[in-house]
């Protein structure tokens, strides 16, 4: 480009058609559809990797707003070469923004610089992002001159549009058609080839034969640079997410839920050590998983119990303690991923632990959100044993609340039992408490008991009753000892008025774990880890259990 070149502010010197101005809102929409993606994908990455929804989205739309803002106003020194500018933007955004989850995600797995990565990432493409709209108002009115508010209303219509058809596409056609990793690389060669394709052909006039040349051999190498990462992406994924784990990687998805990794082990003795992890998170080890289940089911199968419902669980081991009770006449299972489902079904290792619990014909699952299940479901169970992730992430902290446990209450026949994983009262001792807190102010009398499971540590539960009378009713008589007809029941000083009695069946099947000396001791509770008083319970408007879980777990 000589020294001649038109300045922003002078009449266009070459007139150009309705064509030229179509092509550059075709640019704008392919280029603000590209750009929420990239947004989209690093919350997305983070929500997976890190667990925190709404904290990922907040660090990126925040940065990446601010960023965007600050792009704008350094465009204004390249308005001069709007044409040249506008292209190498393009061409370094579609670099960085396809390769960004890549990048971070090789961050997080080797170098565990994953948030400081993450706010670069979010800064560098926010500027880029926001350097677009001035310097394609620039070369808009170069093909025709028409007022501020024209222009601004037509470039604005295709950008957020684009930005509509951009935030659809991202889960409902490149997370299913590609994934995370090769879908952002998509997007970045659709980013680049809308760029280069626009100044190359509408505004190549204007260019000299070396930016003609530069920008073109400048967008063979980052086409070259995608697509050789579109094609070892794979590979990457793979070698990536075996960093990540201590074992061997057996098997490997991701669903349109969360990531579910099994890994496999073989200690010097030949014992074989089975891993099913969901989005990093270890739900179970072949090596203690019955101490785990064992404690979770066979409480809640003191008293009646023809029709079961396992809310979560889809691995399938709270299901095979379930049917071991050759009087359960029915058991249904709600599990929202069908992957997890799937898997336990049809994996070797996954079948054989969980007995092949799927094939019992008394079994029903369904793969459906357990809490807008729960509102549709008009049956009553006997048993209810709430087998969920974690409270960690906003997606299933609506799990732990007070109107979650409404609904389980609902779904509770008379003298039903119910039983919630509620973490590690010594790890997350805040968390613990706040489900108990959050239980008993849906109406439900609770009795705290935990075990030790080695792969986690100390593991907590809280077996509980639908209070009698009135269930707005908070009122209930303390038990006189003619309640207590079972003379080996554990009578828990934690236990709320009119819990359940915290005992084994009488006709329980040989467990490994669990016996009434170890249930005793699973009730007591050492002073320094008995209830936390004036804990408020989590509900869906303030998740209280969120703030807890996310502290807690972050030093476990």
């Amino acid at each position: 480009m000589t020294e001649t070149a038109v300045e922003p502010d002078v009449a266009p010197s070459r007139p150009r058609g309705r064509l030229a101005r179509t092509a550059v809102l075709v640019a704008v929409f392919v280029c603000a559809a590209c750009g929420l993606v990239y947004e989209l994908a690093l919350v997305a990455l983070g929500s997976y990797l890190i667990g925190d929804t709404v904290g990922q989205a907040s660090i990126v739309l925040s940065l990446m707003v601010f960023a965007m803002g600050v792009g704008a106003l350094a465009a204004k020194p390249l308005q001069r070469w709007a044409a040249e500018a506008f292209a190498a933007i393009e061409l370094l955004l579609a670099l960085l923004g396809g390769l960004s989850v890549l990048l971070l995600y090789a961050a997080f797995a080797w170098l565990s610089l994953y948030t400081p990565a993450l706010i670069t990432t979010a800064l560098v493409l926010g500027v880029l992002i926001g350097a677009e709209i001035p310097l394609l108002m620039v070369l808009l009115q170069r093909i025709r001159r028409q007022d501020a508010g024209s222009a601004v209303a037509d470039l604005f219509a295709a950008d957020y549009v684009g930005g509509l058809v951009g935030g659809l596409a991202f889960p409902f056609l490149l997370l299913p058609l590609f994934g995370q990793v090769q879908g952002a690389l998509v997007v970045g060669m659709v980013n680049a080839a809308a760029g280069i394709a626009l100044v190359l052909t509408v505004f190549r006039s204007e260019l000299s034969k070396r930016a003609v040349l530069l920008l073109t051999g400048t967008s063979v190498l980052v086409g070259g640079v995608l697509v050789g990462a579109y094609v070892f992406a794979d590979d990457f994924e793979v070698t990536a997410r075996q960093a990540l784990y201590a074992d061997p990687v057996v098997h490997a998805e991701r669903t349109p839920y969360q990531e579910v990794v099994l890994t496999e082990s073989v200690s010097f003795n030949g014992t074989h050590d089975t891993r099913m992890y969901l989005n990093g998170d270890l739900q179970f080890s072949s090596m203690d998983e019955y101490r785990y289940h064992e404690a979770m089911v066979h409480p809640a199968m003191a008293g009646p119990r023809g029709r079961v419902l396992v809310l979560g669980g889809g691995d399938g081991l709270v299901l095979r303690e379930v049917l071991r009770y050759p009087d359960v006449r029915e058991a249904t299972l709600v599990e929202l991923d069908p992957a997890v489902l799937e898997l336990a079904r049809t994996d070797p290792q996954v079948s054989t632990l969980n007995g092949h619990a799927f094939d019992d014909p008394r079994v029903r699952t369904v793969s459906e959100d357990a809490f807008t299940w729960l509102r549709e479901n008009r049956d009553r169970f006997d048993v209810v044993l709430v087998d969920m992730p974690d409270a960690d992430s906003t997606a299933t902290a609506k799990l732990y609340s007070t109107e979650f446990y409404g609904l389980v209450r609902h779904a509770m026949a008379d003298d039903a039992r119910v039983v919630v994983q509620a973490g590690s009262p010594f790890f997350a001792p805040n968390a613990f408490w706040c489900i108990e807190s959050s239980m008993r102010a849906a109406d439900l009398r609770t009795v705290p008991y935990s075990v030790t499971v080695p792969s986690f540590g100390e593991w907590g539960f809280h077996l509980a009753s639908a209070a009698p009378g009135d269930a707005n009713s908070m009122e209930i008589e303390p038990r006189s000892s003619m309640e207590f007809a079972d003379p080996q029941a554990v009578r828990s000083p934690l236990a709320s008025p009119g819990a359940p009695e915290l005992r084994l069946p009488q006709d329980a099947p040989p467990l490994r774990s669990l016996d009434e000396p170890t249930l005793r001791a699973a009730a007591t509770f050492p002073p320094d880890r008995t209830r936390i008083p004036g804990m408020e319970p989590s509900t869906l408007m303030h998740p209280t259990i969120l703030q807890h879980a996310q502290g807690e777990w972050e030093n476990y």
